[in-house]
């Protein structure tokens, strides 16, 4: 999908499933590809009995990195300009994540682009990840 300029409006959404049943393989790959041992996310031991958690849970920016890669697939490579947001409730495993792109405005001048607000939820509605991207676009 192409997105363009002409064809987007205020409020148009675009949701996409991004994990289902988040794996703990998933967690720890994910530990081993940024460095990011913290037992939280790796002791299920540590997690539960010392810290207090139901579980170990996903690092945050795994769960941005799965964000982003929704934008990316939808706006495509590239094109995002800006991307940032907050980690706002922990991933578990088992979780189902989907995110959620908005449409908050338009520019169709001589570089087309697109702002969005982006939210990922788990299976229960909980938002677990809040922020905001903007992207270029086809005219």
């Amino acid at each position: 999908m192409t997105l363009k300029a002409s064809e987007l409006e205020k409020g148009q959404t675009f949701e996409a499933v991004v994990a289902e049943n988040l794996s703990r393989t998933q967690i720890v790959q994910y530990a081993g590809a940024s460095g990011d041992y913290n037992p939280l996310h790796t002791d299920e031991v540590f997690a539960t009995e010392v810290a207090g958690y139901p579980s170990v849970f996903a690092h945050g920016m795994l769960t941005m990195g799965m964000t982003g890669r929704m934008l990316t697939d939808l706006v495509g490579d590239g094109r995002l300009l800006r991307f940032g947001g907050r980690f706002t409730s922990q991933v578990f495993p088992g979780d189902d994540l989907t995110t959620t792109a908005t449409v908050e405005g338009v520019n169709e001048g001589d570089e087309p682009s697109v702002e969005l607000t982006v939210s990922t939820t788990n299976q229960d509605g909980v938002v677990v990840f809040s922020g905001s991207a903007a992207a270029r676009v086809d005219p």
